[in-house]
């Protein structure tokens, strides 16, 4: 049975629509800290970088858990696995809503890092089940959006609930939607069917032109050490550091600057967080479109993928550059924050789809989930980074967070540096299967 035979695209994306689901409550809860971190920091008598620290503590498990996750997903139905987190994260919201202390918020917070670090890689691997490897790029993209949209009905209904109920009424009705999204998933979840016709060979060998050197025969496994250590891994690694890095700040301090620094009211604060977020979402569909129709009118998958993800790096690093060294009003800051926050998470899209070029399809699922957790160490980094200085500048001196926002735009253009220069998918397949099979 052929990729294209096993493709069923009612049911494909049926798939997509739940997962997108699924990644909007994995980002309400992931935001939900940052966006009541005002009255949280007053009740607490919370500083700023005590706040960064619990802000953080959300990834001190995550990529450890992301990564055994990942293993198992090799082996166990992610149907299964995504309802167990699903209904982890149902739970652990209400003694955040009932926490007395910022002890218990931080305790929460580190378990909850630890059953939602895996959402994301075990989600893409689901649902690379159901698409074939030229028609991967949109859907990814879309449950990517979910993230987005999750972002936004946060912007939109956290302060307004906070405002009439309080803060802790925000994670009781999280709970409830992640208990909700459990029981639709147990009815509907299912397992896609493409992969099964070609267990041993390469992700990516279904792409025109994707061929193994002659005379050889795809391993159905490779050495871990020699994919990870593997100049287009790492680099792909780096871009996906580099996304999740702007995703990070921009959860944790996006909500502060505009309050604090800016000096928006929180009603006008949180209209101006969706409006950021709203610009993101349609940009990432968009150049996924435009990184699928490149790949089916036939540009090689990877470089087309690479140029286009380092191009979107290089201009948002430059427009995080701008707002640290640019005069501009609040309203201007607010714009030029929005497409630069919009560009980024185009590698976080397409990075999967990058590195299961190279690796093989029963790796697919742990290679995904060390990418992941990688890049989401900029989780646990960023807050805290753009925390201190806040901290030595003073929560309302806007130098402190825009000064945050310059590393990152550093590291945006490193990376977008360096995939230019090092990361070749298909040089790096050919090379890793030569020295697979003379090993064996």
């Amino acid at each position: 049975m052929s990729e294209s035979i096993a493709y069923r695209s009612r049911a494909a994306w049926g798939t997509t629509a739940m997962l997108t689901c699924f990644m909007l409550l994995n980002f309400l809860d992931k935001i939900a800290l940052g966006m009541v971190a005002v009255p949280l920091m007053a009740e607490f008598h919370l500083s700023p970088s005590a706040f960064g620290l619990i802000a953080g503590s959300f990834y001190w498990l995550f990529s450890i858990s992301t990564v055994l996750v990942g293993f198992v997903a090799n082996r166990m139905p992610g149907r299964v696995l995504l309802l167990a987190m699903s209904v982890s994260w149902a739970v652990l919201q209400l003694p955040i809503a009932l926490a007395g202390g910022a002890t218990a918020i931080l305790v929460c917070r580190v378990l909850l890092g630890a059953a939602e670090g895996p959402a994301f890689p075990v989600a893409v691997h689901s649902l690379y089940k159901w698409f074939p490897d030229s028609k991967r790029s949109l859907p990814v993209a879309v449950i990517a959006q979910g993230a987005g949209a999750g972002l936004l009905l946060a912007g939109l209904v956290i302060p307004f609930v906070t405002q009439h109920w309080g803060w802790r009424v925000n994670f009781v009705i999280l709970g409830a939607a992640g208990a909700l999204w459990s029981v639709l998933w147990l009815c509907c979840g299912r397992e896609g069917p493409i992969g099964e016709a070609n267990p041993t060979g390469l992700a990516g060998a279904q792409h025109a032109g994707h061929v193994a050197p002659a005379g050889t025969v795809a391993p159905a496994r490779m050495s871990y050490r020699r994919m990870l250590l593997a100049p287009s891994v790492l680099a792909v690694f780096l871009i996906t550091f580099s996304g999740f890095w702007t995703l990070g700040l921009t959860i944790t301090w996006l909500p502060a600057y505009l309050q604090n620094a800016l000096g928006f009211s929180p009603g006008s604060a949180g209209r101006w967080f969706a409006f950021v977020i709203v610009v993101g979402m349609p940009a990432t569909i968009g150049l996924s479109v435009l990184s699928q129709r490149l790949v089916r009118h036939g540009a090689s998958g990877g470089h087309g993928r690479v140029q286009l993800v380092s191009v979107c790096l290089l201009a948002a690093g430059a427009l995080f550059a701008a707002l640290a060294f640019v005069p501009l009003t609040p309203v201007q800051k607010v714009l030029i924050f929005a497409v630069a926050a919009a560009l980024p998470p185009i590698a976080i899209a397409l990075a999967p789809a990058i590195l299961t070029e190279m690796v093989p399809e029963r790796q697919r699922a742990s290679m995904i989930a060390i990418l992941t957790a990688a890049g989401n160490l900029a989780g646990a980094i960023a807050p805290a980074v753009v925390g201190r200085f806040v901290q030595t500048r003073g929560i309302h001196d806007v130098t402190g967070y825009e000064m945050g926002f310059a590393m990152g735009a550093v590291l945006l253009a490193l990376a977008a540096l360096v995939a230019l220069r090092w990361l070749d998918p298909e040089r790096t397949r050919a090379a890793l299967l030569r020295a697979t099979v003379t090993v064996g």
